[in-house]
């Protein structure tokens, strides 16, 4: 499956077959939490919630690139993110494109 965040694929022609997304909404547990708010009062990266963010952009992608195969995409362009905190030590992100098939 190619994925990419520009409208078009250069040299191919698109067939557009409709719009794919997915989201996951991750959370840390208690301890990696409160060792997380210790790293904010100090400043740096807080690592825990960097793998969580990565881990879930991974699951919202899957989800994203099972829901387009089942439309019979070959690719999905103009591919979006969005994160949103939903509760303290939770997050969503949502990935949405145009799933396509290619000629």
């Amino acid at each position: 499956m190619i994925i990419v965040n520009t409208p078009t694929i250069e040299g191919r022609v698109l067939d557009t077959l409709g719009m794919v997304s997915g989201n996951t909404v991750q959370s840390k547990n208690a301890f990696k939490d409160i060792g997380a708010g210790f790293r904010s009062l100090v400043g740096g990266e807080v690592g825990s919630y960097t793998k969580m963010l990565a881990e879930s952009r991974d699951i919202a992608i899957g989800k994203m690139v099972e829901q387009a195969q089942k439309m019979g995409a070959d690719a999905i362009v103009n591919v979006r993110f969005s994160s949103a905190s939903i509760m303290d030590g939770a997050a969503e992100i949502l990935v949405w494109g145009t799933a396509v098939k290619l000629r």
